[in-house]
């Protein structure tokens, strides 16, 4: 286990925000195209709304959701990186975190169903905070 084994979950990270960027790119584009909807009509996020359906808009929600608690996420990366603190049980977690990030945007960019974006992000959350509270423990230690 090397310091930089923490940088890979990372990257994981990174590469899922891409495929919800091009995810959203696609289908807005698509959608915008198909139906013959001048930009100036989109212009504003609430014009965005009130045009384009739900289904249009997820991937664009869930990009959004990807710059939220993920920002926790990096930041503790790169901590754990730089104090030289990382071990198995972070890169673990690090990766249980991605796996239901990447669950969760599949689900926001999908089917939606709630119930189950939910038990994902949940899940996400809940490894991301115990990382933070082991780091805040190992710090004072």
């Amino acid at each position: 286990m090397t310091q930089l084994s923490i940088l890979q979950p990372a990257l994981a990270m990174f590469i899922l925000t891409f495929l919800v960027w091009v995810w959203m790119a696609v289908t807005r584009i698509s959608f915008l195209y198909g139906n013959r909807v001048h930009p100036q009509k989109v212009a504003t996020p609430e014009l965005m709304n009130q045009l384009v359906p739900e289904s249009i808009q997820n991937p664009a929600n869930n990009f959004k959701n990807l710059f939220e608690m993920p920002v926790i996420f990096y930041a503790l990366c790169g901590y754990l990186f730089a104090s030289g603190k990382v071990d198995g049980i972070y890169v673990d977690m690090a990766w249980t975190f991605v796996f239901f990030r990447a669950i969760h945007s599949f689900i926001h960019c999908t089917s939606n169903i709630v119930r189950y974006r939910f038990m994902a992000y949940g899940l996400s959350s809940f490894i991301l905070w115990v990382m933070v509270a082991r780091f805040a423990i190992d710090l004072c230690a």
